[in-house]
């Protein structure tokens, strides 16, 4: 019937494998849209890269080098700086990436005189900071290659390639890139805003429709909500109605609270109310459920029931 389908997960979705389904079940279009935070894109791009993606988190903090090899933060400025200069989101700019095996930069002379000659352009901040991360960071004009021998494992690389929508909501401080000497706020700030933007053209195709969220307790709810908000505002501006007719499932291994989401949420008085990520989803005007599941465990059925 031609509604969105978005799927918003949580970088352990990945890290359990689920990869490959996922790219079948959007090469057939059974998801419209796939949306993660900061880290599910860390562990994409290190096992498109590398084929594996762990770490001792107590081991590394208590030696001061948790996340803090070069390549991870490197690697996504990169790509991120290279998307900005053709308008690109934080999904779009590290799917092509991945799928093209790098990026192609111009000259540092040609960003000075762009930046110098268009100083309004809408691409005058992009030009600035990629001029600037050049020259701080040994970055070469021309084609930077990065085999990504394991892609296949990338999710960002199949929405890529399948022309899926694919959006990053990440949060400045919650990912190790934050700790890169090439760390640039203002670029995974532009890459961020744009790929908001980019969700809420899906949240408008959901009358009819479904959101998955699996496996992102912070991430999903507090995206979904605002932007479905934004998106109602603007529905009504026009004289149309609101979004309706949507259902959620909730997928994660805690328990609902006992409680019973699809009728509203609970009283303050009940434990379950403070369960965030069922309650903000239960706010959204539709039908919510709750699925207490294995995330890889839940697309696997899922692709089996599709099927």
């Amino acid at each position: 019937r031609g509604a969105g389908v978005i799927l918003m997960y949580g970088a352990h979705l990945l890290r359990n494998g689920s990869a490959l389904i996922l790219d079948r079940m959007m090469e057939r279009r059974w998801l419209t849209h796939v949306a993660t935070n900061g880290a599910g894109t860390i562990h994409d791009w290190e096992y498109a890269w590398l084929g594996r993606s762990t770490e001792s988190v107590e081991q590394n903090v208590a030696t001061g080098t948790f996340g803090a090899w070069d390549e991870t933060g490197r690697n996504l400025h990169l790509a991120l700086l290279a998307g900005a200069l053709r308008g690109e989101g934080y999904g779009v700019a590290l799917g092509r990436y991945i799928n093209e095996d790098g990026a192609e930069f111009p000259a540092p002379g040609d960003l000075e005189r762009a930046v110098r000659d268009e100083p309004r352009h809408p691409l005058t901040p992009a030009r600035a900071d990629l001029l600037q991360a050049m020259e701080r960071h040994n970055i070469g004009a021309g084609r930077v290659e990065v085999a990504h021998r394991w892609k296949h494992a990338s999710i960002l690389a199949s929405a890529f390639r399948h022309g899926v929508p694919a959006t990053v909501h990440p949060g400045i401080g919650y990912d190790i890139i934050s700790n890169h000497p090439m760390f640039n706020g203002a670029v995974i700030g532009r890459a961020a805003g744009l790929d908001f933007r980019l969700f809420g053209d899906s949240v408008e195709t959901l009358d009819g429709g479904v959101v998955l969220s699996v496996g992102s307790a912070i991430m999903a709810p507090q995206v979904f909500e605002k932007s479905l908000s934004c998106v109602n505002n603007l529905r009504l501006a026009a004289g149309r109605p609101v979004v309706k007719d949507l259902t959620i499932y909730v997928v994660d291994l805690q328990d609902s609270g006992n409680w019973d989401w699809t009728q509203g949420e609970p009283p303050k008085t009940n434990p379950a109310y403070y369960l965030r990520f069922c309650k903000s989803f239960s706010r959204m005007g539709g039908t919510m459920h709750y699925v207490q599941c294995d995330n890889l465990a839940f697309i696997q059925r899922l692709w089996k029931a599709l099927g």
